[in-house]
């Protein structure tokens, strides 16, 4: 990512597996916006970085939504994406993210459990009934850390991997995250940075099997500034 407006920030990396922290608003992988994605720019910086002739392997294995920032990680071998593939399918990756929302969440530690539809066309989730042909089953556990100014932060782990699944789960219960464009309702200010971030990344090595784990506070900017980290 050498040159580019977000210099990659490299946690982990070997010759299997390389762990980096995305920054809010670069596409995980190319979209219709044409704007640098997260997949090519790693792929330029391996490129650039070990002088690597033609194209260089880059395999993604999980996404981040463009607004959200936090740990990733990407596999640098076929075998290895083949394998944090299987992980992530069968959820053996941990994935621990925190968030700023309106309200308070009740009870204040708990799961969510609903049913969602993906439109393509629009880009949006919504919370459907299960016999809804399509829908697929969300879970993700939460607990709440604090509570000031009518926000709430809260730790949130997925059980399951959908699209805008944490964003829309609490938008349900009316608690939309602080900053949510796409789905924060009445609380939706133009221009607000979303307030979730891919704090924690836990998984197994796909090649040396060695547990590892990686973490990532959020900005420093409000509504993060309301808590001390």
């Amino acid at each position: 990512m050498s040159g580019a407006s977000h210099p990659l920030q490299v946690l982990y990396e070997d010759n299997h597996v390389i762990v980096v922290i995305k920054p809010p608003n670069v596409p995980t992988q190319e979209d219709d916006s044409g704007d640098p994605d997260m997949l090519t720019l790693i792929k330029a910086d391996l490129k650039q970085r070990y002088q690597k002739p033609g194209n260089v392997y880059l395999g993604l294995v999980h996404r981040l939504d463009r607004p959200v920032g936090g740990v990733m990680v990407f596999a640098k071998t076929s075998k290895a994406a083949s394998r944090l593939s299987d992980a992530v399918r069968t959820r053996s990756i941990r994935k621990v993210y925190t968030a700023v929302v309106h309200g308070r969440p009740l009870p204040s530690q708990g799961t969510l459990r609903h049913h969602l539809l993906k439109d393509t066309k629009t880009n949006t989730v919504s919370v459907v009934p299960q016999t809804k042909p399509g829908a697929k089953d969300a879970i993700l556990d939460y607990r709440v850390l604090d509570h000031q100014d009518g926000l709430s932060l809260v730790q949130v782990e997925l059980q399951t991997g959908r699209p805008h699944q944490i964003r829309v789960q609490f938008a349900e219960i009316g608690c939309p995250l602080a900053g949510d464009q796409r789905y924060g309702g009445r609380f939706a200010r133009p221009g607000q940075q979303i307030a979730l971030w891919s704090t924690m990344l836990s998984f197994e090595h796909p090649v040396t099997k060695e547990s590892l784990s990686f973490s990532s506070r959020p900005p420093g900017t409000y509504p993060w500034s309301l808590w001390d980290y």
